[in-house]
């Protein structure tokens, strides 16, 4: 299948409605139907800022980044990214052309659509 690979880049300390913006990223596929999603935090990086920032035992939460990840077909990334305009959420995402598939599938997974 042709698709892409859709990342966003949040902090770990950025909220929405209460809640962490990544967990939020992720429930928010979930319920829109995307088949899959993951989160990964960063060791290190900077940003926008060029300030660096590191993992350290005692390094105050919330400074580091969090990717948030899908490898989703071109239509749902254009619904996603459409259905999370609304919400005035301040996100930086990356959008690269992905090939995807499943080997040795079982009947739950969706059929293969290139």
């Amino acid at each position: 299948m042709q698709g892409s690979f859709l990342r966003f880049y949040v902090h770990e300390g950025q909220r929405y409605r209460g809640r962490p913006v990544w967990e939020w990223l992720l429930e928010e596929a979930n319920r829109f139907g995307i088949r899959g999603g993951s989160a990964f935090r960063a060791m290190a990086g900077f940003g926008r800022h060029h300030v660096l920032h590191e993992a350290h035992f005692f390094e105050l939460a919330g400074t580091l980044t969090v990717e948030v990840e899908f490898i989703v077909t071109e239509e749902e990334a254009q619904r996603f990214l459409a259905h999370l305009e609304p919400h005035a959420v301040r996100l930086f995402y990356a959008r690269i052309p992905a090939s995807f598939g499943i080997l040795h599938p079982d009947r739950a997974d969706p059929p293969a659509a290139d």
